[in-house]
């Protein structure tokens, strides 16, 4: 299925035994084809271009010195960083490299020493949420929080909170201005929490260094007004970004419940979306708007993705499974929907119960 229906919809489920079966077939394919092959070649290429752009904007702000342009160079410094983390989103896939340990530690630099997040923390939030994509009770992205995804979560909510929850949608870009903020804290309480943490001293240490040298240099060189302003645009710019990036994936698709039985391939198929829109769209999105295929084949390196969801879409025709891929913007305005319509189920106590029920058709 291509295209915009934004209500929610249920699907039929296919005989269990042929989904599975088809899935050994499609997998046995992709294999034989090579699309499961490491292509170091090109990360190596990504990796080596994302440096000498990141050398570019030090440049950039040594040149500049003194000046309110600097914001150009944070916003651009936010950009980097976000490339920096699709790399090391697809380190922790097994993408790169052939060895389990050298995806790890180059996934662990990548996350903590670069991007300043925890690893072991995306790790386990990550991989929960690929098993069970979109599933009630299990998958973490769509737990309630500031957001609420389901009607049941937003239903209970009243005053400030029911106030916002009904406009959630329209709030969502401008939210991802503090996702990146959200991201450094989530990972630090991660880190010093109790309990066993794997690689804790090693990323404690890394995100020491990175923020200790970061932080060092911007108010060293800068006024700390600037340097804070500074520190802002670059965060904001990087936590907009990587919510663009991962929020046309799921939101909006049909979520399932937590008793579901729905097998592998129907599962990572139905939750997700695919953003159609060229080469650059691949390199903007990390490979990420091929989700259905990196939910089906996580291991799969970036190049491979496009030939890879040729082969899928044409086996989900086969089998009479929805194959949903739409453009960037109406993948946005599938969340906005989404998010809007689930808002609509807060409530407040001062607003006439009628006028509520008749609010939410």
């Amino acid at each position: 299925m291509s295209g915009g229906d934004h209500r929610p919809h249920t699907v039929a489920l296919s005989p269990r035994n042929s989904v599975i079966a088809s899935y050994s077939a499609l997998l046995k394919q992709v294999r034989g084809e090579g699309l499961l092959r490491r292509c170091q070649r090109f990360y190596l290429t990504v990796g080596g271009f994302l440096v000498l752009a990141a050398g570019a904007a030090a440049a950039g702000f040594v040149m500049l010195g003194d000046s309110w342009f600097q914001l150009i160079v944070a916003g651009v410094l936010g950009i980097i960083l976000t490339q920096f983390a699709f790399l090391g989103h697809e380190a922790s896939h097994r993408q790169i490299f052939e060895s389990r340990a050298v995806n790890e530690r180059v996934g662990r630099f990548l996350a903590a020493g670069v991007v300043g997040i925890s690893y072991a923390w995306w790790i386990d939030k990550h991989t929960r949420h690929h098993n069970d994509p979109n599933t009630v009770g299990k998958d973490p992205d769509i737990a309630m929080g500031t957001l609420a995804f389901r009607e049941e979560d937003a239903a209970p909510r009243t005053g400030f909170q029911a106030w916002f929850t009904r406009r959630q949608g329209y709030l969502f870009f401008p939210l991802l201005s503090l996702e990146g903020l959200n991201l450094h804290v989530q990972s630090i309480r991660t880190l010093t929490r109790r309990g066993p943490v794997k690689g804790r001293w090693m990323e404690l240490v890394l995100i020491g260094a990175r923020f200790g040298s970061y932080l060092g240099v911007l108010f060293w060189f800068l006024p700390a007004g600037m340097a804070l302003a500074f520190l802002g645009v670059q965060i904001a710019v990087f936590g907009i970004y990587m919510g663009a990036s991962f929020a046309p994936n799921h939101k909006g698709m049909p979520m399932l419940p937590a008793g579901s039985t729905a097998d592998f391939f129907e599962r990572q198929v139905l939750t997700s979306r695919n953003v159609h829109g060229g080469s650059f769209i691949n390199t903007a999105f990390g490979g990420l708007n091929f989700q259905i295929e990196h939910h089906l084949f996580p291991d799969m390196p970036r190049p491979h993705l496009r030939r890879a969801a040729v082969i899928v879409r044409e086996h989900c025709d086969q089998l009479g499974i929805p194959y949903t891929e739409v453009g960037v913007l109406r993948s946005y305005a599938a969340v906005i929907t989404h998010l809007n319509r689930v808002g609509l189920a807060a409530r407040d106590p001062f607003d006439c119960p009628m006028v509520q029920r008749y609010r939410r058709r």
